[in-house]
């Protein structure tokens, strides 16, 4: 009891204590963060008490605290007439309602608070536009689809009510405003229109008709240039730096690159033909490890060949002829076939009928190893 006594008298003198020998001898002094935690844990368990008095549980709702007190009144209160009545009871019941009731008020509050704050949340969690790709409705609106629908139809809403303003303010000016500068500057807006429409159809024309191959019959096709002679349109020192590089054999770099890649997926295709073939027919576990190790190899020519074709596309001027890349089991299935077309072409030539005399059957076996041949070569080219 003593040791109690002395421990509030430090709590309300320490503000006051100057020196540390004032301190009556015996006394220990809590620190801040002590008090808090024991005053804390007092008052739960005084709100404890507090609902074992009312006969409730923690996390009942207001109306249940009114009902169990009015209850609680009828039978201890002084003036109920109850054999239970007691006054001193009846005050704690009351001390315990009050303080119950705050603590369900303020629990209440502070559950609709989190809620708004998580709503509010909700609201502005889907706020950041997302990815053109990824959205219908021309990429109009924010939040999630049923809200992009409303601000879409609102948007469309609006622009049809812009464009009848639009058609009616240039319907008036029309009428009115025949002669005036701005009419003359949007007919020459049209007009311009009109020939640029006509300048991409022609273009559109032309390449079409190179693709049908039209113009694969014209005069000069494939040869230089007449070293840009009869042409007024260059510049004097342009046409004599592009002789002077026409007469030492310079050629582009994209040019010569694509010659390279050409001639390199040729002499692949045809390595992996005659490393086919060394291998006979059918294959042996021995040689069908080989032919693995044959088609590993082929793969990494490839790869380094598509990083070419990489470096090609980067520097070509013509957006057509670009190339895309080799596929490596697209090419081995390639030269399998042509494998096999080789092997019945060399069947087919072997064939001999028995009725059929060597000078009858020498121009039909001719024809027939022609076409056969004719056929692999088709299949090289490709």
């Amino acid at each position: 009891m003593i040791n109690t006594v002395c421990v509030k008298m430090a709590q309300i003198l320490r503000p006051h204590l100057i020196n540390a020998s004032l301190i009556p001898h015996g006394v220990k002094m809590l620190s801040d963060s002590g008090s808090r935690m024991i005053s804390t844990h007092k008052s739960k368990k005084k709100m404890k008490e507090y609902y074992r008095l009312l006969n409730l549980d923690e996390g009942c709702s207001a109306d249940d605290v009114r009902e169990s007190f009015h209850k609680l009144a009828r039978q201890y209160h002084p003036d109920s007439g109850s054999n239970k009545a007691d006054s001193a009871t009846f005050i704690k019941i009351e001390e315990a309602y009050r303080n119950v009731l705050s603590h369900v008020i303020e629990q209440r509050q502070a559950r609709q608070n989190k809620a708004e704050d998580t709503e509010e949340e909700d609201k502005f969690k889907y706020s950041t536009p997302q990815h053109r790709h990824y959205l219908s409705f021309e990429g109009v609106g924010f939040g999630t689809p049923s809200q992009r629908e409303k601000q879409y139809r609102q948007f469309r809403a609006d622009r049809a009510t812009e464009q009848v303003m639009e058609y009616q303010k240039q319907k008036l000016q029309r009428e009115h405003f025949a002669n005036s500068i701005t009419v003359k500057d949007v007919r020459q807006s049209k007009e311009q229109k009109i020939t640029q429409a006509i300048e991409r159809l022609v273009e559109d024309l032309i390449q079409e008709s190179m693709a049908r191959g039209d113009f694969d019959n014209l005069t000069g096709k494939g040869k230089p240039l007449k070293k840009f002679s009869g042409c007024s349109y260059i510049d004097p020192m342009t046409h004599n730096l592009n002789r002077i590089l026409i007469d030492n054999g310079y050629q582009p770099e994209w040019i010569l690159m694509q010659k390279e890649i050409k001639d390199t997926i040729e002499q692949l295709r045809e390595g992996l033909l005659v490393s086919r073939k060394k291998l006979g027919n059918p294959l042996t576990p021995e040689g069908q490890k080989q032919w693995n190790q044959a088609c590993e190899q082929f793969q990494d020519n490839i790869q380094k060949l598509n990083k070419r074709i990489s470096d090609f596309n980067l520097i070509v001027p013509i957006l057509t002829r670009q190339k895309v890349h080799f596929d490596a089991q697209k090419e081995v299935i390639r030269v399998q076939k042509m494998y096999e077309a080789f092997i019945e072409a060399n069947e087919s030539t072997d064939e001999k009928p028995a009725h059929v005399s060597q000078e009858d059957e020498k121009a039909p076996r001719v024809k027939t190893g022609f076409l056969n041949w004719l056929t692999l070569w088709k299949f090289i080219k490709i």
